[in-house]
């Protein structure tokens, strides 16, 4: 691991390391859930 990758993991807490990936890991998920919603729609300039 990088030095400097080990000096960040020393600074923040375990909890919030987790809670920081989780949020991340959600976003990603109601991203994708989003991508799924609006797929085969029409976002031609004509549609608008």
């Amino acid at each position: 691991m990088p030095v400097a990758q080990k000096a960040v993991i020393a600074t923040t807490s375990p909890r919030a390391f987790i809670l920081r990936h989780l949020a991340l890991f959600a976003a990603a998920a109601l991203f994708v859930f989003v991508l799924s919603l609006t797929y085969g729609l029409d976002l031609s300039p004509g549609f608008f």
